[in-house]
């Protein structure tokens, strides 16, 4: 069997996140998907595998359906396929944040950088005023990344604020456009930055995963492969699983 995978986000007001935790589990387990789901007073981030009409059923019902109301209706979503299941349970977790950078003032729903399709990311980074940053840990970095991207060097995201401090400068980086594997870092990370002054700050829509799906091979800036939170471990180019 082929697996039909989603991966999603979308930073929304959900205050009765711990009401929907069951309701949601529910209607993931009747579309036979397993998978890893977070949800927060800020928002949701998961990623799903199953058939590929369990996926369009959850879909549709987080969208469109009574759980969430219409407060879903900006999903980010992003779709890849799997020969094996690249998940063995189903997990619906609360959390604090939906991505954690423990930032009180980098709230996304309220200001986010620029955003940027990969039709024309290669030409932001090509331009040598822009600072091309990699948001994503130094594990992830080291299997793959945009030529010429500045790795911050970092364990866990919430490290993203003191590798700010200790070598970003407002009135020196006057440019910044950055990535990260789906766009949740990214949009969490603008947010931060402008917060603290930056000008103008970029991310890449729909991140890694979005741009190795719609830019060709041949035209890419993209080196190596793209590390993903489940038992594939890696995608390239077309969203290919890597050679096991």
């Amino acid at each position: 069997m082929a697996y039909r995978v989603a991966a999603f986000y979308q930073f929304a007001a959900l205050p009765d996140f711990r009401e929907l935790r069951e309701p949601l589990r529910a209607l993931c387990a009747a579309h036979g998907l397993k998978g890893s789901v977070l949800l927060a007073n800020e928002g949701i981030n998961g990623t799903l595998a199953g058939s590929v009409e369990g996926i369009a059923g959850l879909v549709e019902a987080l969208q469109h359906g009574p759980l969430f109301a219409g407060r879903l209706d900006n999903l980010e979503l992003k779709y890849s396929t799997a020969g094996a299941a690249p998940f063995q349970r189903l997990k619906v977790r609360l959390k604090n944040e939906i991505v954690t950078l423990g930032a009180a003032d980098a709230d996304p729903t309220k200001r986010v950088g620029t955003y940027v399709d990969a039709a024309h990311w290669n030409d932001l980074i090509a331009d040598p005023a822009t600072l091309v940053l990699d948001t994503r840990n130094a594990f992830e970095v080291a299997m793959g990344t945009f030529a010429g991207a500045v790795d911050p060097g970092i364990k866990s995201f919430g490290e993203f604020k003191q590798f700010t401090t200790q070598r970003l400068d407002p009135a020196r980086h006057r440019r910044i456009a950055m990535f990260c594997t789906g766009g949740i870092r990214c949009e969490k990370a603008s947010a931060y930055l402008l917060a603290r002054g930056f000008a103008e700050v970029f991310h890449l829509r729909g991140g890694i995963l979005k741009y190795l799906e719609d830019m060709p091979e041949s035209q890419s800036r993209w080196r190596g492969e793209c590390f993903v939170f489940d038992e594939r471990v890696a995608l390239g180019h077309g969203l290919r699983e890597r050679q096991k």
